[in-house]
């Protein structure tokens, strides 16, 4: 039988393992008695844990929130988990946190096990950030109010600054937020357009109160990172462009970061772009460093332009022609 200390932490690790556990579960687990479990749970509360009961055929343990934190148990792969996740924060889009994230890594450095720490160290030497190609940072007190409207399903109201300088209030049906790795989105139904819309969260000021409550709504084809990416990738452009790309889905997708634009797969062996630039001679530029085979569909200006460009690139490769 496992001493009072080890068998409560061995507890703990178990009610944080799964939502749900009966007393006659626990106390297999733990080779002791549904009294013992009982005792052990009161001694959990008395630190501070949150463990709700119930009573009956169903009823069993839950593991709840407390008025104040408690220590928290993890396993190997989550404390590397938890550690990276802190280093991207320290220089992550998120204003504020930073030096928060740094104090937290520095505190969970030191409780690691020396062959975590070696791991962690490892991974912290072999990566560098790419300094000043970061994206707008967000005010977390934003985001975080974000998220919750959208677990409340309640409207958001906030002012809102457009990419050409417009500013125009919107009542939005939150419905989530996406972070493409250099951006934070929130993906809402904007009532007074009457359509889904994309809105970069470090373009809004938040209004208070929320508005009513709302019902929520799918968008098309249930997908917010293919509705925010459409967005980005193309709409948000002065010029649109949709491309074939005669490479598999996979091979392009290796050579396009997710914000560069929407790949869909044709159905023939290959896939459709749908990107777009502030001009058309840097849609031709952005194509070419592709280094893949394609055919425009949109815009038939962009067809021309290429037209053109190929003539010009023909002339320089022959050379200087003989008087």
């Amino acid at each position: 039988m496992l001493e009072t200390s080890a068998r409560l932490l061995r507890l703990l690790s178990l009610l944080q393992s799964r939502p749900d556990w009966s007393g006659a579960e626990l106390a297999e687990r733990l080779s002791v008695t549904p009294r013992t479990v009982r005792n052990d749970i009161a001694r959990l509360r008395a630190l501070g844990y949150g463990i709700h009961s119930a009573t009956g055929t169903f009823g069993g343990y839950r593991l709840g929130a407390g008025a104040a934190l408690p220590p928290l148990l993890l396993d190997d792969e989550e404390a590397v988990a938890v550690a990276v996740g802190l280093q991207a924060a320290a220089a992550g889009s998120v204003t504020g946190i930073e030096e928060t994230s740094l104090r937290a890594l520095t505190k969970l450095r030191q409780l690691l096990p020396s062959r975590l720490r070696h791991r962690l160290d490892a991974l912290r030497a072999a990566t560098v950030s790419v300094g000043g190609r970061q994206g707008p940072t967000v005010d977390p007190g934003v985001l975080t109010a974000i998220a919750a409207a959208v677990r409340d399903r309640e409207r958001l109201r906030f002012d809102y600054l457009s990419h050409d300088g417009t500013e125009s209030v919107r009542t939005v049906e939150p419905h989530r937020l996406v972070h493409t790795g250099r951006r934070w989105y929130l993906l809402a139904w904007d009532d007074g357009r009457g359509d889904w819309r994309s809105f970069r969260a470090d373009r809004l000021r938040l209004r208070t109160p929320n508005g009513p409550r709302f019902t929520p709504r799918e968008p098309p084809g249930g997908d917010a990172v293919e509705h925010v990416l459409r967005g980005t990738g193309s709409a948000a452009w002065r010029y649109q462009a949709r491309v074939r790309l005669h490479a598999s889905p996979a091979e392009a997708g290796e050579r396009i970061v997710p914000t560069a634009g929407l790949l869909t797969d044709d159905g023939q062996g290959g896939c459709v772009l749908e990107t777009g630039g502030d001009s058309l001679h840097n849609l031709a530029a952005f194509l070419g460093t592709l280094d893949l085979p394609f055919t425009v569909l949109d815009p038939p200006e962009l067809r021309d332009l290429l037209r053109i460009l190929a003539d010009r690139y023909r002339a320089a490769a022959d050379g200087p022609q003989a008087p």
